[in-house]
C-alpha cells in the first residue's frame, strides 16, 4: 500500500509539473516555486471533483486578470483531452464523476495548442534521432516574409508575421506643447527666480529655467472591416493591438456599414482574447462599406472626444465604396481639418500598375497628408519610421498629389 501511494503521489506530481511546463510555454510565469506550491495546494485541498483541482490550480498559477484564458484552455486541453483527471480523482477519490461535455473554442486555444505541439515534437525528436531541417524561416526566409503579401501568406506564415508584429519598436514620436515646465536649461522663469531670491534672502538671484513640455501625440486608427479588405484586417488589428499596449492614448475604430469603437477590447492583454472580443463587437464584419456614412458617425460623436492634442489619424481602407457624392468628400475634409496628420494605409499600393481613378478614392486623396501601402511587414515598418519621424515627411510615392498627377 505504501508502494501504491508513492506511485500515485509520484503520478500526481509528474503531471502538475508537466502542466506547468506547458502554461510557461504558452506565456504564463509557471516557475519551480509554484509547482512546489500547486503540488502542496492539491495534496492539502483534498480533490473531490474537477471544479475542485480547476480552482486549486488556478489560485496558484493565474496572477493577472489576462492570465485567465491561458490557464482555462491549457486545463481544459491537457486534463481532459488525456484523461487525467478522471485518474486523479480515482487515486484521491473512491468515485470518479463522469466526463463533462466539450466546451466551445476559447481565446488563447492557438498558443496553447502550439505549446502542447512543441512538447509532443520534442518527445518525438528523443525516441526517433531524424534531424529535420526547416529552412522556412531562415535568414532568407525571413528576408522572404518582409515583402510578403498578407493576403498570399499562409497560416503558418501568417502566425510569423503575428509574432513579428509583436516585436516590432512601435512609434514614440513627441509632440512640443504650449505649457510650459521646470527645466535645468531654457527659458528663464521669473517668477520661479525671483521666490528663490526672496527665500534666500535677496542678496543673490538665482535663475531658473524652463521649456515647452513634450507628450506623445494621441493616434486614432479608422479601420475597414468591409469584405475586401477581409485580409488584411485580422494581420492589421495585431499590429493595432501591439500599437495600444505599448504607448497611450492609441484608439482605434472600425466601420464596414456601420462604426464601431473596440479601443476597450484592444486594450485587453492577450491578443487572440482581444480580437475575439472585437469579432464579438461587431455586427458588420466583411459585409459592405459605407465609407461616408462611418466618417460622418465618427466626426459627429468621437471627433471632440478623441482629436485633441494634436492627433495623427490613421485611415485604413482601399477606398472601395459603391455610393460616392459630395457627402464623402465634405467628411473627409472635415476629419483632415481636426487632427495633426491624417495617413491613408491602402493595401491597393501594392499593385504596380494601381492609378487614382476610382470616384471614391480620387474624392479622398485631396485631404490627406500621406498615401501608404500596408499589405506587408515591410510597408508596416515604413510607417512605423514615418510615425516615429518628427512632423513626418510628404515626398514621392506617398505624397497624394503625385498620385493625382499620374491618373489626370
Amino acid at each position: 500500500m505504501a508502494g501504491a501511494a508513492t506511485d500515485a503521489h509520484g503520478r500526481i506530481v509528474d503531471n502538475i509539473v508537466h502542466f506547468a511546463r506547458t502554461l510557461r510555454r504558452a506565456g504564463l510565469p509557471a516557475g519551480p516555486a509554484s509547482v512546489v506550491d500547486a503540488v502542496r495546494a492539491v495534496e492539502v485541498s483534498g480533490i473531490e471533483s474537477r471544479d475542485d483541482l480547476y480552482w486549486t490550480l488556478h489560485a496558484v498559477f493565474v496572477r493577472k486578470r489576462e492570465h485567465r484564458v491561458l490557464f482555462d484552455e491549457a486545463f481544459r486541453i491537457y486534463w481532459q483531452s488525456r484523461g487525467l483527471i478522471e485518474k486523479m480523482l480515482a487515486i484521491l477519490s473512491p468515485v470518479a464523476p463522469p466526463r463533462g461535455a466539450p466546451e466551445k473554442p476559447k481565446a488563447g486555444q492557438t498558443r496553447v495548442s502550439q505549446a502542447f505541439k512543441a512538447a509532443r515534437e520534442r518527445k518525438t525528436e528523443q525516441t526517433e534521432p531524424e534531424v529535420e531541417v526547416d529552412a522556412r524561416f531562415t535568414v532568407s526566409g525571413r528576408e522572404l516574409l518582409q515583402t510578403r503579401d498578407f493576403a498570399q501568406m499562409t497560416a503558418a506564415e501568417i502566425e510569423a508575421a503575428k509574432a513579428a508584429l509583436r516585436r516590432m519598436v512601435m512609434p514614440m514620436d513627441k509632440v512640443r506643447r504650449r505649457r510650459l515646465s521646470p527645466a535645468p536649461r531654457g527659458l528663464v522663469d521669473p517668477r520661479r527666480s525671483m521666490r528663490a531670491s526672496l527665500r534666500a534672502g535677496g542678496a543673490i538671484i538665482d535663475l531658473k529655467f524652463r521649456r515647452p513640455q513634450e507628450k506623445r501625440p494621441p493616434l486614432v486608427a479608422l479601420c475597414d472591416i468591409s469584405g475586401s479588405m477581409s485580409q488584411y484586417t485580422r494581420v492589421l488589428l495585431h499590429f493595432l493591438h501591439a500599437l495600444t499596449e505599448q504607448r497611450r492614448d492609441v484608439h482605434t475604430f472600425l466601420f464596414g456599414t456601420r462604426l464601431t469603437n473596440v479601443t476597450r477590447q484592444l486594450r485587453m492583454k492577450d491578443p487572440d482574447e482581444a480580437l475575439a472580443a472585437c469579432s464579438a463587437g461587431v455586427e458588420d464584419w466583411s459585409g459592405g462599406t459605407r465609407i461616408a456614412t462611418a466618417l460622418h458617425a465618427f466626426n459627429r460623436t468621437w471627433s471632440r472626444r478623441v482629436l485633441s492634442g494634436g492627433p495623427t489619424v490613421l485611415l485604413i481602407t482601399d477606398g472601395l465604396e459603391r455610393d460616392t457624392d459630395e457627402d464623402l468628400e465634405r467628411e473627409m475634409d472635415r476629419l483632415h481639418r481636426s487632427c495633426r496628420r491624417l495617413i491613408w494605409l491602402n493595401p491597393l499600393l501594392r499593385f504596380d500598375g494601381f492609378e487614382a481613378k476610382a470616384k471614391g478614392i480620387r474624392a479622398m486623396l485631396p485631404h490627406v497628408d500621406e498615401f501608404r501601402a500596408v499589405h506587408s511587414l515591410d510597408a508596416v515598418a515604413d510607417l512605423i519610421a514615418s510615425l516615429s519621424a518628427d512632423g513626418g515627411t510628404t515626398a514621392g510615392d506617398t505624397d497624394p498629389r503625385t498620385w493625382l498627377r499620374r491618373s489626370a
